[in-house]
């Protein structure tokens, strides 16, 4: 890889990085309460299994972003990182998908299944998940990007007509 890729890729790199870590620290961090009939409700992240999975994944991918970054782009173990790189985007498309789903009934509730929206009750749990989710999103366009990028820079020489 010449100077202007490894660099266009360091970039894309280091935006995931600060995407992931971003939506990482914003959703743990959100919490909330509210009294109803004199009882506390405590809204936050650890109450959901889908916004386990997504602090989960975002954690993962940023710490593996960070090792990558670090790593040689020359040698045998590249390929495996495109390989990795692909994983891990099907990762932070799948997490936030599920964390989506789950913000969504928060918002807007389900009628059929009798669940209430809770947004009203807690607003700066659902700022802070909103915002994390943003992030999340980003990240995973991020490293989406990166593996086209990464892909039509290995498969590029393929396409290209020599002239013998």
């Amino acid at each position: 890889m010449n100077t202007s890729r490894r660099i266009f890729t360091f970039l894309l790199r280091l935006l995931a990085l600060a995407a992931t870590l971003v939506a990482t620290i914003v959703m743990v961090t959100s919490h909330d309460s509210t009294n109803v009939l004199n009882l506390t409700f405590k809204a936050k992240f650890s109450n959901s299994p889908a916004f386990k999975y997504f602090v989960v994944v975002e954690a993962i991918a940023c710490a593996y972003n960070l090792v990558i970054m670090f790593l040689a782009s020359k040698g045998s173990l590249w390929r495996l990182v495109i390989i990795l790189d692909v994983v891990v985007a099907v990762l932070l498309a799948s997490s936030v998908s599920s964390a989506l789903a789950i913000a969504y009934v928060g918002k807007k509730g389900n009628t059929h299944a009798g669940w209430l929206p809770i947004c009203g009750q807690v607003p700066k749990f659902c700022k802070h998940v909103t915002a994390a989710l943003v992030a999340g999103f980003i990240a995973a366009i991020l490293y989406f990007l990166l593996v086209i990028y990464t892909l039509y820079t290995v498969l590029h020489p393929l396409f290209v007509v020599s002239k013998f």
